[in-house]
């Protein structure tokens, strides 16, 4: 059984009817965020997760994943799955004590076990990115290094996803991909519909969606759209991966082409620069999108 970047894709940017409003949370404007705002941006990350496979497990039974072709151990890995997220919400609120923020109310877009599957690779996959850009705010060692623990668990399982049930690449390039706070809340708000008024304010606010053809792929030129506010200036795509991004002119008419040396997941925004890809000059986005590859580091289409 394979499944193409482009369900991926179509998954995150085209079945999530709730992703161009504002995040549904309250927002603490303040400049550098304490460290524990971060943990509680990160429970917040978890406790969608929780939900997610929580959800998805009640509604997906084992004859469900066995019709849709899906291998007869997988659900025995995702409730392996589902075990880890619960422990790494516990273990968070542990921390947090009484300022622990509280699950919010979720749309997953999954209607099938096929995409139960690729939106838990696209969860993972950012969980991974938020991690690892949420690093830089912790200034106690102690989180750093549990922060790190749990970092290395979404991305075996982000890994395991991709190349055991969907028979692609099990890592993207040589370096991960961190995400800023708000690049990776304008993908998580996607799928919130609403947070409890009494949680703590986080420091993070949703870009406009940016949306890609499904089946995009490297080297192509597509169209892309996002609800942004009308500018006359150049704009471009970073096409964010590994610790770096690759800029493209996005045209007139909203087209614009893919690096045909991209491969694995890449985070694309719309910016206002042609060098950087910071909040004060992204215009839309992240999306998510997967190129996959071979063993031999060939594309496969």
């Amino acid at each position: 059984m394979k499944v193409t970047a482009a369900s991926v894709a179509l998954l995150v940017v085209a079945a999530l009817p709730g992703f161009c409003v504002a995040a549904p949370a309250k927002r603490d404007d303040s400049s550098t965020p304490t460290d524990i705002q971060i943990l509680n941006f990160a429970l917040t990350l978890e406790h969608l997760e929780n939900a997610y496979y929580t959800q998805g497990l009640e509604k997906y039974t084992q004859q469900d994943f066995l019709d849709a072709d899906l291998p007869a151990w997988a659900r025995g890995r995702w409730n392996q799955i589902a075990q880890h997220e619960s422990t790494h919400v516990s273990f968070l609120e542990s921390v947090i004590g009484d300022q622990a923020v509280q699950p919010c109310t979720y749309s997953f877009p999954d209607t099938d076990p096929i995409s139960f599957v690729t939106t838990s690779f696209m969860l993972e996959t950012v969980g991974v990115s938020a991690y690892s850009g949420a690093a830089q705010f912790l200034s106690n060692s102690d989180y750093i290094t549990s922060s790190g623990a749990i970092l290395a668990v979404e991305a075996r399982q982000s890994a395991w996803i991709n190349s055991a049930v969907l028979k692609a690449n099990p890592w993207n390039t040589a370096f991960d991909t961190p995400l800023d706070l708000n690049h990776v809340w304008t993908i998580a708000s996607g799928v919130i519909v609403s947070c409890p008024s009494s949680n703590m304010p986080l420091p993070v606010k949703a870009f406009p969606a940016l949306s890609f053809p499904a089946g995009a792929q490297p080297g192509q030129t597509v169209q892309v759209s996002f609800n942004a506010t009308t500018t006359s200036e150049q704009l471009y795509v970073g096409f964010i991966a590994g610790l770096g991004a690759t800029f493209v002119p996005l045209s007139s008419q909203m087209t614009v082409e893919i690096p045909s040396t991209l491969q694995g997941v890449v985070f694309p925004v719309v910016t206002s620069s042609n060098d950087t890809v910071t909040d004060n000059v992204t215009i839309a986005g992240p999306a998510f999108l997967s190129f996959d590859f071979n063993s031999d580091g060939v594309d496969e289409v």
